[in-house]
């Protein structure tokens, strides 16, 4: 996710790419809870997750989609999958001796390169950078320091990136990469607001850090008094901070996951995950980057971790969370229900496909179905 997977990844495809990406928005855009219309590229009867098989149970929180043939996915137990056929086969290609790490955040470039990130505290944070498609590994980063906790990565361009842990001496703590991975710094704190009583950020869905463009990149937090989001144009260097309309006040409320379209259309999106607490104004949107946010006007019905725009779109986005998927298509003012399956994250691609994860092994991508007639 990033620059690399959570923003617009930079591919060839030219027409095809933006035929595929508007066929697959206007199948998102059909009515639930039927998801039936005729729209203007061709008949379809709506989109509809496909799962696809993966051999496994781990949950995926780390999600990186390169394109509709390829795609990465991390997650527990130390498991990290690659398919470049589009989801028909996956392969294990987890990291050797990983079994006790939880990977929540995969930024890949292609079906060869891909920066994993294990979280934890202290020691268990870690990051792990592969050249050859997961055949071999190499760990660039174990978290020294115990107080430190690393929650999320994302990249500006193949070289340039940043991770982020929770509150050190009360500021959070940004980790910086700028030769794609290979080796890690931690840049200084100076330019970086002072963190709110019990705020941090959550590894939820790998897209607690994201960026757009070649210096913009936005943090998202929670557990504080209010859910903030944090905005650096500068490559991390130095922020600050805005409150959002999502509640917080708790530790397991704030904002959970980012997506930027450019460097001033964005949407936040989060709640409460305790599965018995309501999560009342769980989106919001800026169009300043991020310096001020607004409340969803009808929000999705319940706690969201991951959100992504829709290829060539300006204006359709979806979000998941354990209880469903929900399509907005005026730019996160409204949302809709149009899924109830359980994923954790979510991506798109610029050729038109979009790809979601989360639990007992649950991988499935976005595909348009053929409209029946008669």
């Amino acid at each position: 996710m990033t620059s690399m997977g959570k923003t617009r990844r930079k591919t060839r495809g030219g027409l095809a790419a933006g035929l595929a990406g508007a066929a697959l928005a206007a199948a998102l855009t059909a009515p639930a809870p039927a998801l039936a219309r005729t729209a203007p590229e061709a008949e379809t009867a709506g989109v509809g997750w496909r799962l696809t098989p993966t051999g496994t149970d781990a949950r995926f929180r780390g999600l990186a989609a390169v394109s509709r043939s390829v795609a990465w996915a991390a997650g527990s137990r130390g498991t990290v999958l690659l398919t470049t056929d589009g989801g028909a086969a996956w392969r294990n290609v987890s990291p050797p001796g990983a079994g006790e790490l939880e990977f929540r955040d995969v930024e890949a470039f292609d079906a060869r390169r891909a920066v994993v990130l294990a979280i934890g505290e202290g020691e268990a944070s870690r990051i792990f950078r592969t050249e050859d498609g997961g055949t071999t590994w190499t760990e660039s980063f174990r978290n020294p320091d115990p107080r430190a906790f690393y929650d999320c990565m994302t990249f500006f361009d193949h070289r340039h990136g940043l991770a982020m842990s929770d509150p050190v001496d009360g500021r959070y703590r940004i980790l910086s990469t700028r030769d794609g991975g290979r080796s890690w710094h931690v840049l200084p704190s100076d330019g970086m607001p002072e963190a709110l009583p019990g705020e941090a950020g959550f590894a939820a869905s790998g897209q607690c850090l994201v960026s757009s463009g070649p210096e913009d990149v936005w943090l998202a937090t929670g557990g504080g008094a209010t859910g903030r989001v944090l905005h650096s144009a500068d490559r991390g260097l130095t922020w600050r901070a805005t409150a959002t309309t999502i509640p917080a006040g708790e530790g397991a409320k704030g904002v959970f996951g980012l997506a930027f379209r450019d460097r001033r259309h964005g949407i936040a999106v989060g709640g409460d995950y305790r599965k018995d607490q309501p999560s009342p104004r769980a989106a919001a949107v800026t169009d300043d980057a991020g310096r001020a946010w607004t409340a969803s006007t009808t929000p999705p019905p319940a706690y969201r971790s991951g959100v992504a725009w829709l290829p060539h779109s300006r204006s359709a986005a979806l979000a998941v969370g354990p209880t469903g998927t929900d399509l907005t298509t005026d730019g996160g003012r409204t949302w809709r229900t149009v899924d109830t399956g359980s994923y954790d994250t979510v991506d798109c691609t610029r050729d038109g496909a979009c790809w979601a994860s989360g639990e007992k092994g649950r991988i499935a991508r976005a595909e348009a179905r053929p409209r029946a007639v008669g």
